[in-house]
């Protein structure tokens, strides 16, 4: 059973997600309309329009479409390393017997689609592609699963965002070693001493919004200065926020009475505003507040409604605009290898993993799962988009023909995958596995 503790936030983050995944498939077909309009050629010169800023020494000057992928997605990755951080500290993935399940699903549903890429992959310059079928996107996964109501249990939504994040740390270290260019170590090594003295500032408990905002973007500028992939730099970044108060609850609401008490006490004055007194009392409320909120937890809360309701959507808007015409000219192979990598790899690679683990005992699936809904979610991961299209972004960056045939084959196969992810779990439930 999952607490009650643990239920609420939850089924927050889950209503965040699905409407979120609402508002993705919205800027996906508005993208797709735009693109396709009378108006495509205004489509094409918004996300390629350069704004930045050049000197004698420095240049820092990138087409709109990159500061959404570079810039805005790295505080995307944030997020995700913030999630990351809390999930092996205090979440689902904090101990060997949570993580195993979703451990092996996620093995599986990254596994198989790659091999499954691999082996139908005949061209070289193709190649480079073979992560896009890797991860899942949770916000238009869990959005299916919401439109399916009570059909299914929360177990399997929790199942769903804990293979979805072990798969986007997949994701996030397969761009790290494999979708970044030429290395310049001189810059590498600066940003990785600024991150060393974040983490060492975090140990020994002191946390700085300013020191790490102002640090973080230093060192997301080096890591792109660096050819690493400056998305990196937001996940190492999250890495080094501290989960744990500096007060814990007891102490809290002592001082929480005795605020209260030094508030009644207070002078009142007749203006509509505080007296001295009553101000003091606010500052000490506030500072009392800070030291009581776990700051990954704050930065997470925070930070969420924006990238579910914000930066995703934009995400889509920019990079979901693929020309559809006679004209248009596509890798049909590709095309079609990445919709099997996303319907047939992930379905069979998660659904079928899991079913060996069950089998020698590795894991233990919750009994509130049965075998139909496995098969379902094995579906719904094949709902690449955000994390497909981004890689595909970074895989075929100089190659706008690859580039379209991925995008068309991760709308598709994540379309597909969705419709038969939907269909089976809102079949009757059977026996599970």
């Amino acid at each position: 059973m999952i607490s009650e503790k643990i239920l609420s936030p939850f089924q927050k983050f889950v209503k965040i997600e699905s409407f979120s995944g609402i508002l993705l498939m919205v800027a996906t077909i508005v993208a797709l309309i735009w693109a396709n309009s009378p108006f495509s050629e205004s489509y094409q010169s918004l996300w390629q329009y350069k704004i930045g800023f050049k000197t004698q020494d420095f240049e820092l000057f990138k087409p709109l479409i990159l500061w959404v992928n570079d810039g805005l997605m790295a505080i995307f990755f944030f997020l995700i390393g913030l999630e990351i951080k809390r999930e092996f500290l205090i979440g689902e993935l904090n101990s060997i017997k949570k993580v195993a399940f979703p451990l092996f699903g996620a093995l599986g549903g990254m596994l198989i689609p790659v091999g499954i890429f691999v082996f139908l992959n005949q061209n070289p310059e193709t190649f480079k592609g073979w992560g896009i079928p890797m991860a899942t996107d949770i916000a238009f996964s869990l959005a299916v699963l919401k439109l399916l109501g009570n059909k299914v249990p929360l177990s399997l939504k929790v199942f769903l965002t804990a293979f979805a994040i072990v798969d986007d740390l997949g994701a996030v270290l397969v761009i790290a070693l494999f979708y970044s260019g030429s290395i310049k170590f001189g810059l590498l090594i600066t940003a990785i001493i600024l991150l060393a003295i974040l983490y060492i500032l975090s140990f020994r408990g002191y946390y700085s919004k300013f020191l790490m905002v102002l640090l973080g973007i230093i060192i997301w500028t080096l890591f792109l200065k660096a050819g690493i992939h400056p998305t990196l730099a937001g996940v190492l970044l999250a890495f080094s926020v501290p989960i744990s108060q500096k007060i814990k609850t007891p102490e809290f609401v002592d001082n929480l009475v005795t605020i209260t008490n030094n508030i009644k006490m207070a002078s009142i004055l007749k203006k509509p505003i505080l007296s001295v007194e009553q101000i003091n009392e606010i500052d000490n409320l506030e500072d009392w507040s800070t030291k009581y909120q776990s700051p990954l937890q704050h930065l997470e809360h925070n930070l969420h409604d924006w990238v579910a309701y914000f930066i995703i959507p934009i995400f889509a808007l920019a990079n979901a605009g693929v020309i559809i015409n006679r004209d248009i000219h596509l890798d049909t192979t590709l095309v079609i290898n990445i919709m099997a990598c996303l319907i047939i790899g992930k379905s069979i690679g998660i659904s079928s993993i899991i079913y060996l683990a069950k089998k020698i005992k590795l894991i233990e699936v919750p009994i509130d799962i049965s075998s139909r809904q496995i098969i379902g979610v094995s579906f719904l991961a094949g709902i690449g988009f955000t994390m497909s299209i981004f890689i595909a972004s970074l895989a075929f960056i100089d190659d706008p023909i690859y580039l379209d045939s991925a995008k068309i084959g991760i709308l598709i196969g994540s379309l597909i995958s969705a419709i038969i992810g939907y269909i089976i779990l809102s079949a009757k439930t059977t026996k599970s596995i």
